[in-house]
């Protein structure tokens, strides 16, 4: 068959003034479009919620071309924040894919039309099952809308696009409310930022609430540490040893009696100190910041930051030393 040909008419080139009224143009619609979704929110929202929090099993989203790529952000989005979710393909469910639901599951479907073939025969196993239906569609008298448990209007005045075609607006308002609805969800969950971070260890915020003092501190032998007897001398040689750039000073029990840093070396040796004879607790900071090894390692950062200081002492209840950090440490944690 001899493919249809093209037209050999161009548009007439844009100059600059009419591109960026054509981009402000499509955003403002969007914008408008998702500002919409507000006043049409009703009690369905409230019991899609409900559904979704009250789920057993995990949140199936399903969609089929552009909204399956918004069905799939929501489906993570979900995850992410404490509602177990993924994404199944409505083509590849009627092929075997429909095992992956189960009677303590919910389905949220995404539909512009509320007419999409491929979900729509999904709908009487969804219906033997007995599992909720959430549906987000543009219009409310579709079949899909008329057959979900919970119908939430997504529907737009109309697409960004000029052709009035392709998905834009649609889209977005659509992505909107998954958004609201993971929101809501979370809020009734009372999701925190430590639930957060579990669901994300390899990010920053996972680093700064999962990790604690005891994970990156030294222990053990790499704990630089001196008797307040010694001279300034085997102190800097401790301090080598170890590579921290400071030592605790301990008595006879292990009990912190201060600590040397780099900082202290300078202030003594501007007072001519004589560092073969000048024992160390003529030249320590007593009474120094410690923290327990219990405690997370976002707050040696905040008393580091608040005390101007590069390492800490790591102390039990019986202010005995268990560990020891310099800025370093928590640079290479990745909490800095």
């Amino acid at each position: 068959m001899t493919p249809p040909a093209r037209s050999t008419m161009k548009a007439p080139p844009l100059d600059t003034g009419q591109l960026l009224e054509s981009g402000r143009s499509s955003l403002t619609i969007e914008a408008q479009a998702v500002a919409a979704l507000s006043a049409r929110l009703g009690p369905e929202f409230a019991q899609a919620c409900h559904a979704l929090h009250g789920c057993k099993g995990r949140v199936i989203v399903t969609g089929m071309g552009k909204s399956g790529h918004i069905a799939g952000k929501i489906a993570s989005t979900l995850a992410s924040t404490g509602t177990p979710a993924f994404f199944l393909h409505p083509a590849e469910a009627v092929h075997g894919d429909l095992g992956m639901i189960t009677r303590d599951d919910v389905l949220l479907a995404l539909s512009n039309s509320g007419e999409t073939a491929e979900i729509l025969a999904l709908l009487p196993s969804v219906k033997r099952l007995g599992v909720a239906l959430i549906a987000l569609t543009g219009v409310p008298n579709s079949t899909l809308a008329l057959a979900a448990t919970a119908h939430i209007d997504v529907s737009v005045a109309a697409e960004a696009c000029p052709l009035n075609l392709a998905p834009t607006a649609s889209t977005t308002a659509a992505l909107a409310m998954g958004d609201a609805l993971a929101v809501s969800i979370l809020r009734l969950r009372g999701f925190t930022e430590t639930d957060f971070a579990q669901s994300h260890p390899g990010g920053a915020l996972g680093r700064r609430l999962l990790l604690h003092v005891a994970d990156i501190m030294h222990a053990g032998e790499q704990i630089p540490r001196i008797s307040p007897d010694s001279t300034v001398s085997a102190g800097l040689l401790e301090m080598t040893r170890t590579g921290l750039g400071m030592t605790t000073i301990v008595d006879t029990n292990n009990r912190l009696l201060g600590i040397f840093t780099d900082g202290d070396l300078r202030r003594a040796l501007d007072r001519k100190i004589n560092v073969h004879e000048t024992r160390m607790r003529e030249v320590m900071t007593a009474n120094c910041q410690t923290i327990a090894s219990s405690e997370l390692a976002a707050t040696a950062v905040l008393l580091m930051e608040k005390h101007r200081i590069t390492a800490l002492a790591v102390t039990d209840q019986d202010q005995a030393v268990v560990g020891a950090l310099n800025v370093h440490n928590l640079l290479r944690a990745g909490v800095m």
